[in-house]
């Protein structure tokens, strides 16, 4: 399938307002909680992108009844679903196309005893295994089997039982997954070493909305007492925290003035501290944020004097996925900055067009790139270059808006997956983006 491209004229201030989407990985998580009731499930603040229109039509596929209330709010109700669907060719295909499409495994496998799935897409950005999903079904008594040759997982279980689950690993996703499964299982779980980022705290209020009863939000432990059934609730997804980000890094690389509304700021855990390391100021008016246009910023060193070193952790550790806008905000700061990228093993290969355009980037290992800042005594220059995911995609738009002359961005529909209507919404306050279709 073609893709799009993005030309993009650099060196353009930007000035005003812009509203968040809904978060991204919320919507791909609560999305799958409405397997789980025969009730009606209505979610808002839905992001109009590319992953999540599939995981809705993964759902519409399954004989989930649909109904478009606003441009961001949809009614859900799975009380006569076609698990023949899961058998098809047209599920195969269509699920391989996004990892979200895992997140259906759990409110399966608990409602109707049985889920399968083919390995999942995706980004490229190394390995990204699900062992953590299906041990913690394996735990609460699901039989697991995977097809080596077609590549397909697959689970069974006549009642799920309740029981205390280690995760081997702090997994949003696998988190996610099993609490969903374990919700209507017989008797209590216990949950530790879950993940408890923003998503799964707001999954777990819908499910309690829902009739579940979910103990521990925002730890690391969750209670979950299982319930006969679930019925319908009303739910509302939290603005998207990596949008956020990605526009507080675009205004302080393009000395831009502008406003972020309606970020739910409590909810931004150490976001914000992170990026004031760089020297930005931040304004927070109740739930907007205000970057001023900075002439310059100066990154902060340790208390010892070493260089700054910003590294991705589970929350409340700051989020992989701003890791990439963190990098390209550093190429024009005052100062220098190891970014050491420690969850994913691909993700800083984006930053040899970063060098071609002019940035000073020691790539010094899969993991690790020491940004020397430039501190604006030079313009980057714009360059043709490749999306390789969703957020490099991201940082390499924001730094072609802050070159000088003109950048091709190919392969934006990666942008696609994660940012709705990224280039229009830039546009209304200043860029200069124009979609080229391939």
């Amino acid at each position: 399938m073609a893709s799009d491209s993005f030309e993009v004229l650099g060196g353009y201030q930007l000035k005003g307002d812009i509203i968040p989407q809904g978060a991204k990985n919320e919507a791909l998580q609560v999305l799958c909680t409405t397997l789980l009731t025969d009730g009606i499930v209505t979610i808002s603040n839905i992001p109009d992108i590319v992953d999540v229109r599939r995981a809705i039509d993964l759902l519409r596929g399954l004989g989930v009844k649909i109904k478009k209330l606003t441009p961001d709010t949809y009614s859900f109700q799975s009380d006569d679903l076609d698990l023949d669907y899961l058998y098809s060719p047209e599920f195969v295909v269509n699920a391989q196309k996004i990892r979200g499409s895992v997140m259906l495994v759990g409110p399966l496998l608990g409602r109707f005893g049985k889920a399968l799935l083919p390995k999942p897409g995706g980004d490229k950005i190394g390995r990204r295994r699900l062992d953590t999903h299906f041990m913690g079904f394996i735990k609460l008594g699901a039989e697991f089997k995977y097809d080596q040759e077609q590549k397909i997982y697959s689970v069974e279980s006549k009642k799920l039982k309740g029981t205390y689950i280690l995760m081997d690993e702090i997994s949003v996703t696998g988190t996610a997954n099993v609490v969903m499964g374990a919700v209507l299982a017989e008797g209590t779980t216990r949950i530790y070493n879950a993940a408890c980022e923003p998503y799964v705290q707001q999954l777990c209020r819908l499910l309690n909305k829902m009739g579940a009863k979910i103990e521990g939000l925002g730890s690391n432990l969750l209670t979950i007492h299982g319930v006969n059934g679930l019925n319908g609730a009303e739910h509302r997804i939290l603005p998207d925290m990596i949008e956020i980000g990605s526009f507080i890094g675009m205004a302080a690389l393009t000395q831009s003035d502008i406003t972020i509304k309606d970020c739910q700021v409590k909810e931004l855990g150490n976001i914000i501290p992170v990026f004031e390391r760089f020297g930005l100021n931040i304004n927070i008016n109740g739930d907007d944020i205000h970057i001023p246009e900075h002439e310059n910023y100066e990154i902060q060193s340790f208390m010892d004097g070493s260089i700054m070193t910003i590294y991705d952790s589970p929350w409340p550790g700051f989020t992989p996925d701003l890791m990439s806008i963190i990098l390209v905000m550093a190429i024009q700061a005052k100062g220098s900055v190891l970014i050491h990228q420690k969850m994913f093993e691909s993700r800083l290969f984006f930053v040899d067009k970063l060098i071609d355009m002019g940035a000073k980037i020691i790539l010094c290992d899969p993991h690790r790139a020491t940004v020397i800042g430039l501190n604006r005594m030079h313009q980057l220059r714009g360059i043709s270059m490749t999306s390789p995911d969703i957020r490099a995609g991201v940082a390499l738009l924001i730094t072609a808006m802050s070159a000088k002359g003109k950048s091709i961005i190919h392969n934006v529909n990666q942008i696609d997956r994660g940012y709705q209507n990224i280039d229009t919404r830039l546009n209304a306050i200043g860029a200069k983006i124009t979609r080229v279709k391939n």
